[in-house]
């Protein structure tokens, strides 16, 4: 582990400071520079998973051109505050980002949009909410939940502490984030899905609880009836979930997942003998659900991985219920 230390960090590098680009290529933007461009709205696209506009503005040369602009997915957008209704046609916008690496003029990556009236809005995952947040209080797991940005970079930190495997190494050396799992419109799993800075819903029935989370519309059902994991049963994205009643605190165990190549989180895998067990429970009188993963994957993992974080009851957010584009998945493929 040591001699793979200083590759395993320079990675986490490369997604920390390129954050709204982490589902795909960071190559594609450079994230040292910062742009502004200033001019009028000629295209806006609300679609999954991500959100694309385009600008009519003046190039350093005279003359007016289109700038294409990639900014995030609707569904960590909107908890921030973005809407589709936010931006019209022919209004004038000034918006900073970062460069296409390759071409001046090519796609660029939004960071903030400010409109003429001095408002600003979020174009991308690590932006500032312009939505208040309430001070409710949730007296079940039941409603609607948003995990904030800081768990799903804190997992991410821990990476240089997980000891993998020599297959789970030789996978994570071996990773193009070009070819991510999301241009396919497949979704992460958990862990990582249920950290992802988006909304969750979750109902509970005598039989089940369900998970909504606002990704690529997953959806994952716990069997709450007594039933155990099938014998041989058919892999599936998720995975198959049993859960029971500690208390108050659901406690979740999931196996017979698919394999798939971000299983863990973006660059390692997870095979189909992964097994987690996942306790959610209400803190802070409410005002959060505490989420608690014990994954173990020994095709990739010497030890099991142990993380916690917490999401915030938001009953004011609503879920975008957008299908995955799979034209809009891989557009960034043809714009590097």
């Amino acid at each position: 582990m040591k001699s793979y230390a200083p590759l395993l960090m320079i990675w986490l590098g490369l997604v920390a400071a390129s954050t709204g680009s982490a589902h795909h290529s960071a190559a594609m933007f450079d994230t040292s520079r910062e742009v502004v461009i200033e001019g009028v709205i000629s295209r806006y696209e609300w679609k999954n998973p991500h959100v694309y506009m385009a600008v009519e503005t003046t190039g350093a040369a005279g003359g007016t051109f289109e700038q294409a602009i990639e900014a995030g997915a609707p569904s960590v957008l909107l908890p921030l505050g973005l809407r589709p209704d936010s931006l019209t046609i022919g209004e004038r916008v000034t918006i900073r980002g970062n460069p296409n690496k390759s071409d001046a003029r090519g796609i660029a990556l939004g960071r903030s949009l400010t409109k003429e009236d001095g408002s600003e809005l979020p174009l991308n995952i690590a932006a500032s909410s312009v939505r208040a947040r309430p001070d409710a209080q949730a007296t079940s797991l039941a409603g609607t939940w948003f995990a904030p940005l800081a768990p799903f970079r804190a997992f991410r930190g821990t990476m240089s502490s997980w000891n993998l495997t020599d297959k789970g190494r030789a996978a994570m050396a071996a990773f193009d984030a070009r070819q991510a799992s999301y241009a396919d419109c497949i979704p992460v799993t958990a862990p990582t899905l249920m950290i992802y800075p988006v909304t969750t819903t979750v109902e509970i029935s005598a039989d089940s609880v369900v998970f909504d989370v606002d990704w690529m519309t997953s959806r994952r059902v716990v069997h709450m009836d007594g039933r155990g994991h099938p014998e041989n049963g058919e892999p599936t994205l998720h995975g198959h979930s049993i859960g029971r009643w500690e208390g108050e605190t659901l406690v979740v165990d999931t196996v017979q997942y698919r394999a798939h190549k971000e299983g863990t989180t973006l660059g390692l895998p997870s095979g189909t003998r992964k097994h987690t067990i996942e306790r959610f429970s209400l803190v802070d009188d409410g005002r959060h659900m505490r989420y608690e993963i014990m994954l173990e994957d020994p095709e990739y993992l010497v030890d099991p991985i142990i993380f916690s974080s917490e999401l915030e009851y938001r009953p004011d957010l609503e879920p975008t219920g957008l299908a995955c584009d799979l034209d809009v998945a891989r557009r960034y493929l043809t714009n590097e």
